[in-house]
């Protein structure tokens, strides 16, 4: 949501930032440190931000889960819901600090590793653009029973994995790739609004390549 105050700016990076006491390591987290004055995703919402956004209605209540640099929160905030952004680079959510600042809206950063998730909900939309892949698959259940736990009664959830169809691994990441429609059948008993397997390119790491994914954007059963 956006808060202006006399300077126009959004409030200090200190009352905008929930550290935990030992920070976790991240993948990106070099990069994010590496290039403290480049957004490397970008500062444009991704495409399945937009589309989500596109259900919601009013004000609503929005967790990003690995937020990264924060580009999706930022526009989620500025389409004016309430949003946290939830990231384990402290390196990231600086720069996501001043994105928000820059545009001048208000978005509680949380650093925290998946699958522990110290928000509160309910939440209308819990979204993830790349990030739940990196939480080990013996975590995987747990998260899915706490993404539902923090989920308001006809909310909606959406996410893009990487799979297991074409793996890539680039700058030493750790990447638990899902099984080909693994995403799918964790939201069996929810109203499947879109589901899509494909590539997209990708060159991180100054090699161009391909990952193959899996979109989902599902509600929940009121």
């Amino acid at each position: 949501m956006s808060e202006r105050g006399p300077s126009g700016r959004a409030e200090s990076a200190a009352s905008r930032l929930v550290a935990l006491e030992r920070p976790p390591w991240s993948p990106w987290a070099h990069e994010y440190a590496r290039t403290p004055d480049r957004f490397i995703w970008g500062t444009q919402a991704s495409p399945l931000a937009r589309e989500a956004a596109d259900r919601l209605r009013g004000r609503a209540h929005v967790l990003d889960l690995g937020c990264g640099e924060g580009r999706d929160s930022v526009f989620f905030a500025e389409q004016g819901h309430d949003v946290v952004g939830v990231e384990l680079s402290l390196d990231g959510l600086k720069k996501a600090t001043r994105l928000a600042g820059d545009h001048r809206v208000r978005v509680p950063w949380v650093c925290a590793a998946m699958p522990d998730l110290p928000v509160r909900g309910p939440f209308d939309l819990v979204y993830s653009c790349g990030s739940i892949h990196y939480v080990a698959r013996r975590d995987r259940e747990r998260l899915f029973r706490r993404l539902r736990e923090l989920t308001a009664p006809g909310g909606y959830h959406a996410h893009i994995v990487f799979t297991e169809r074409r793996i890539y691994r680039e700058k030493d990441e750790i990447v638990h790739y899902f099984a080909r429609r693994e995403l799918r059948e964790a939201y069996r008993d929810w109203i499947i609004l879109r589901h899509a397997e494909g590539l997209i390119p990708c060159a991180q790491d100054g090699v161009r390549h391909l990952h193959s994914v899996e979109t989902i954007l599902v509600r929940q059963r009121s």
